[in-house]
C-alpha cells in the first residue's frame, strides 16, 4: 500500500512548477513573444487572451478525469502533448504563416494544459491528508509561481540573449521555444519517476463521482454560491489586465508612451529580483493563513494583489525610465502576487471541499479563468483607446469590485488554520 502524503516533498514542487510553465508561457510569454515578432497590441490583446478559453471550458471535460482512468496517467499524458505542441510553436515560428501556426499550437498546449490543471488538483487532493494540503499550500503556490517567473525571466533572457547574438527576434524565439519544449520534456519525466501511484494502490477506496451532470448539479446547489461566483469573477479584473499590458508597456518605446526597454532587460529584471518576491510573497502568504486562518487575511491580500496597478499608472504617467523605480514596481507586483494569491487558493479550496472536489475545483478555477479572459480580451483595445497612462489608471479602478464583495463573504473565519484542520 502507498500511505498518502509519501514523497510529497518531492512530487509537490515538481508537478506545480510542470503546472505552472505551460501556463506561463501561454498566457505571457506568448505576449512578449509576439510583441517582438511585430504583432500589434490590439491583436496581442484579443487572440492571447482567447488561449483562456480552455481554462475557462475545462469544467465541462473535469467529469471525465475523475471518472476514467487515474489522475497521474491523464496528467503525465497532457505533459507530454505540450511538449509536443511546444515544439511546434518552436518550428513554425520561421514560417510565413506563423501567427496562425503558433497560436494552433498554443491552443493545444493550452487544453492540454488545462486538462493537466485539472488532474494535477485532483491528484494533491487525493495524495495528501487535510493536514497536509494545507501544510503544502504554500509550497505549491511557490513552485507554480517560480514557473510563472522562470518563464517571464529566465525563457525571456534567454530570447533576448539569442536576440543581441544573432540580430533576429525570429531565430532567437524559434531556438527558444524549442529548447522549452525540451525542458517541459525533462518535466514530464522528472513527474513519472517522482509521482507514487496513489490511486492503482490506495490504503482507502476512491470516491468516483455519481454522474457527469450530478456533478454541475451539486457545484451549482451550494450555499451563497452566486455571491462566491461574482467575487471569483472580479477577483482578478484590474490585475487581469495588468498581466496583459505590462510587457508591452515596457518593452514600447517611449514615442508609444512605453519605457523603451529591451527583451534581455526586462527578463532580468523579472529572472531575479522578481523570483525573489514572489518566492517571499507566496510563502509568507501560506504561511500567514495556516496560522491564523483565511478571514484575517483576505482583505489584506486582496490589496495586495491590485496595490501595484496604482504604481503603473504613476511609471505611465510620469513616464519615467529610472531603473530603481521601475524595478520597485515589478517587485511590488510579484510579491503581491505571490501574496495575494494564496488567499485566492485557499478560497477555491473551501469553494471546491465537499465530494467531487476535483470536478468542483476545476469548475471554480473555469470561472476564475473567464475572469481572466474577458478583461484581457479587450485591454489591447482598451489601451489603444486610452493609452498607457490612461488605461493603468482604468486598472486601478477595475480592482474596486472585488473590494465591494468581500463584505458579503461568508467562510469559516479560521478555514485554512493549521491546527483547525489537525483537529477535525
Amino acid at each position: 500500500m502507498i500511505k498518502k502524503d509519501k514523497g510529497a516533498w518531492a512530487w509537490v514542487p515538481i508537478l506545480y512548477f510542470t503546472q505552472g510553465l505551460p501556463y506561463v508561457l501561454v498566457v505571457t510569454v506568448s505576449v512578449i513573444m509576439y510583441k517582438k515578432l511585430g504583432v500589434s497590441n490590439e491583436d496581442i490583446g484579443l487572440y492571447t487572451s482567447l488561449l483562456y478559453l480552455p481554462w475557462v471550458l475545462k469544467p465541462f471535460w473535469s467529469p471525465l478525469v475523475d471518472l476514467k482512468s487515474t489522475k497521474r496517467k491523464w496528467f503525465l499524458g497532457m505533459q507530454l502533448l505540450i511538449a509536443i505542441a511546444l515544439f511546434g510553436v518552436g518550428l513554425t515560428i520561421p514560417t510565413n504563416m506563423f501567427f496562425t501556426t503558433t497560436l494552433a499550437c498554443f491552443w493545444m498546449a493550452a487544453f492540454a494544459s488545462a486538462t493537466n490543471d485539472i488532474a494535477s488538483d485532483g491528484y494533491y487532493m487525493l495524495g495528501l491528508t487535510e493536514k497536509k494540503q494545507s501544510f503544502f499550500v504554500g509550497l505549491r503556490s511557490t513552485f507554480y509561481r517560480l514557473a510563472m517567473v522562470t518563464g517571464e525571466g529566465l525563457i525571456v533572457f534567454g530570447a533576448g540573449f539569442l536576440e543581441e547574438k544573432y540580430g533576429d527576434s525570429t531565430k532567437a524565439w524559434s531556438i527558444t521555444m524549442t529548447a522549452t519544449a525540451v525542458l517541459m520534456l525533462a518535466l514530464t519525466v522528472a513527474n513519472f519517476f517522482a509521482s507514487p501511484k496513489y490511486e492503482s494502490s490506495s490504503e482507502e477506496p476512491i470516491q468516483k463521482p455519481e454522474g457527469f451532470l450530478e456533478i454541475f448539479r451539486s457545484f451549482f446547489k451550494k450555499p451563497q454560491i452566486a455571491i462566491a461566483l461574482a467575487f471569483i469573477l472580479t477577483y482578478r479584473l484590474g490585475e487581469s489586465q495588468l498581466v496583459k499590458m505590462s510587457s508591452p508597456f515596457l518593452l514600447d518605446t517611449p514615442e508609444k508612451g512605453g519605457l523603451g526597454f529591451t527583451t534581455k532587460e526586462l527578463g532580468i529584471v523579472l529572472g531575479t529580483i522578481g523570483v525573489v518576491a514572489l518566492t517571499v510573497g507566496g510563502i509568507l502568504g501560506g504561511i500567514l493563513i495556516s496560522k491564523d486562518g483565511l478571514k484575517k487575511w483576505m482583505l489584506p491580500m486582496v490589496l495586495s494583489l491590485n496595490i501595484p496597478n496604482f504604481f503603473y499608472a504613476i511609471l505611465a504617467l510620469t513616464k519615467t525610465t529610472n531603473i530603481i523605480a521601475v524595478s520597485a514596481t515589478i517587485v511590488l507586483e510579484k510579491f503581491g502576487y505571490g501574496f495575494g494569491f494564496a488567499a485566492f487558493l485557499m478560497y477555491l479550496i473551501y469553494i471546491a471541499d465537499g465530494k467531487s472536489k476535483t470536478s468542483h475545483y476545476a469548475i471554480a478555477t473555469g470561472f476564475m479563468a473567464l475572469g481572466m479572459m474577458v478583461p484581457g480580451m479587450i485591454s489591447g483595445f482598451m489601451q489603444s483607446w486610452l493609452g498607457y497612462g490612461g488605461f493603468f489608471v482604468w486598472v486601478v479602478i477595475a480592482a474596486l469590485p472585488s473590494l465591494f464583495l468581500l463584505k458579503y463573504l461568508k467562510y469559516p473565519a479560521d478555514f485554512g488554520k493549521k491546527d483547525v484542520i489537525k483537529n477535525e
